[in-house]
């Protein structure tokens, strides 16, 4: 991973030198800019990193719990995260300048616009995702990790998290989304405030979830994101700097329609209980096949329900009234 990112930093420097944009690294304690930087990133680092700070103490209350819980944990959370990576981190990296930009011009209609956009697309695309992670947990783990010491005991175990911690992905993905609408008006206390009660919400729901192992530990957190996700749309609600744009209920039941057409081709033609039997090359090829499946019902949903591209734009003009 080290290495990867190594390259990926090299990968961008023949760009900055064509462009002559290479910066010199130059250290300055003293410079005022720098110092007001330092200030900021101890609490926009903190605000971001609310559920990974949750995740961390799932771990060290599954470590009281019985043998394999912590690993259970972990392969959950891998798989959660790999949706919320590649959804969350891209939608935000795209709205954060476009909401710097808007608050900077004082466009405030372009700035609600702007978060609405990025609540839909994160929403019609996470969706499927959630779906997916829930109906076949049991697939993904089996092909992924069924082989040696991972049994399908380990397989039953661990997708009870990962359905749990599937709960709150939608929520993760929100947060992507709004914290940017916090960070573009300098608003860093904030994130950090609700993070905190966030944290402290997840803290004592893992003590109530310890009768329910390893799954009510990561359902905690799940629950706690919920809330984060909560706190933040509520605040920029209340503070008149984002309002909802016309059709959210007309998208709301098409995104939910779509997502019960999906999982209901899912629960009812895949073979959950006879996977594992399966070869390697066999459990992939139908582990693809039904992801293709599920998303091609999604999409087809989507579009007998009327949900067009349009809709996803974020402006009064081009999304249907209801």
């Amino acid at each position: 991973m080290c290495a990867a990112g190594v390259v990926q930093l090299l990968f961008q420097i023949p760009g900055f030198v064509r462009l002559s944009l290479l910066p010199r690294l130059n250290v300055r304690f003293k410079d005022g800019e720098v110092n007001r930087l330092l200030k900021k990133l101890l609490p926009a680092t903190f605000g971001a990193s609310v559920t990974q700070i949750s995740v961390l103490f799932d771990t060290l209350f599954a470590s009281f719990l019985s043998s394999g819980s912590v690993s259970w944990l972990y392969y959950s959370d891998r798989l959660v995260e790999f949706p919320l990576s590649i959804l969350g981190l891209g939608l935000a990296t795209v709205i954060l300048p476009n909401l710097s930009k808007h608050y900077v011009d004082a466009n405030a209609v372009a700035f609600s616009a702007t978060v609405d956009w990025g609540l839909r697309l994160a929403l019609v695309t996470g969706m499927p995702a959630t779906i997916g992670l829930v109906v076949l947990a049991e697939p993904i783990l089996s092909t992924l990790f069924q082989y040696d010491e991972f049994t399908a005991a380990d397989v039953a175990k661990t997708a009870l998290s990962l359905k749990a911690y599937a709960v709150g992905l939608l929520a993760y993905l929100f947060v992507k989304i709004l914290l940017p609408a916090f960070t573009a008006r300098m608003d860093l206390k904030t994130p950090v405030r609700f993070g905190m009660i966030a944290v402290c919400a997840a803290l004592m729901l893992n003590v109530l979830a310890i009768p329910f192992a390893h799954a009510g530990l990561a359902l905690a957190t799940s629950l706690g994101a919920i809330l984060n996700a909560a706190l933040l749309l509520k605040r920029l609600i209340n503070e008149n700097v984002y309002w909802p744009e016309q059709g959210w209920i007309a998208f709301l039941i098409r995104i939910a329609l779509s997502s019960i057409a999906m999982a209901v081709v899912l629960l009812y033609f895949v073979d959950i209980d006879g996977w594992s039997r399966w070869a390697f090359g066999n459990r992939i090829v139908q582990l693809s096949k039904w992801i293709a499946v599920g998303i091609t019902v999604y999409i087809l949903a989507l579009m007998v329900l009327g949900l067009r591209i349009r809709h996803l734009t974020g402006t009064n003009d081009k999304i249907p009234a209801i």
